[in-house]
């Protein structure tokens, strides 16, 4: 059943209406939704040796020219994309770029690919937390200087992010950096929120002595 309401949409993959085009079963998950960020349907092949995506490049008169990333989120898929052919059991992703041809078809009965596409580069700057979240393996191992170099990809679109330069902070303080980590904590203080975590951050305490480090 689906819910919409002021703050959020539910719907469940099994009330998207099904509809028989033939030679597959489409599922309009972005009408259904609503949705206008990108596109997102979904196929379904109730028999095995059954088609799920049709074979195409998106390049034709009805395309959109989408980069598109396949997910089988029931039974299992089999993907030909350019000469390689794909198995893709449920939980497969594979990732198709505009121009490459690709078809699948089903191993499993009821087997459901979801198709997400959208334009190439519309979908950038990609969210400030992706960066730092990327960093954390790095800031764990205890390897700054890589948590540094991921960290700081983001700042080519999000150069005065208070949480991004936060972290940043964090991760040149550690690596002995005490210049570029007040520099990073001086643009993640602007929000006092930040001022205040940096209060009671270990990770900061190589440059707390310092008098330009933020108070509350």
């Amino acid at each position: 059943m689906d819910r919409h309401t002021e703050s959020h949409t539910t719907l469940h993959l099994d009330d998207v209406p099904r509809l028989d085009l033939g030679d597959f079963t489409w599922r309009p998950v972005r009408r259904a939704l609503g949705i206008t960020a990108f596109g997102v349907n979904g196929y379904t092949a109730p028999r095995a040796g059954g088609e799920l995506i049709e074979e195409h490049d998106e390049t034709s008169a009805g395309a959109g020219r989408h980069e598109e990333l396949y997910l089988v989120v029931e039974g299992h898929a089999r993907f030909e994309v350019a000469d390689d052919v794909i198995d893709a059991p449920r939980g497969q992703l594979v990732l198709v770029p505009v121009g490459v041809r690709r078809s699948a078809t089903a191993v499993a009965d009821d087997t459901t690919v979801l198709a997400i596409g959208g334009p190439p580069g519309t979908a950038l700057p990609p969210s400030a937390f992706e960066y730092w979240y990327a960093a954390e393996p790095a800031y764990r191992a205890g390897d700054y200087a890589r948590a540094i170099a991921v960290a700081s990809e983001g700042l080519e679109h999000h150069p005065t992010h208070c949480p991004l330069n936060y972290e940043l902070a964090r991760f040149h303080a550690l690596a002995g950096h005490r210049e570029q980590a007040l520099e990073h904590l001086r643009l993640a203080a602007v929000n006092p929120r930040w001022t205040e975590w940096a209060a009671d951050d270990d990770d900061l305490d190589s440059i707390r002595s310092h008098p330009d480090f933020p108070t509350q």
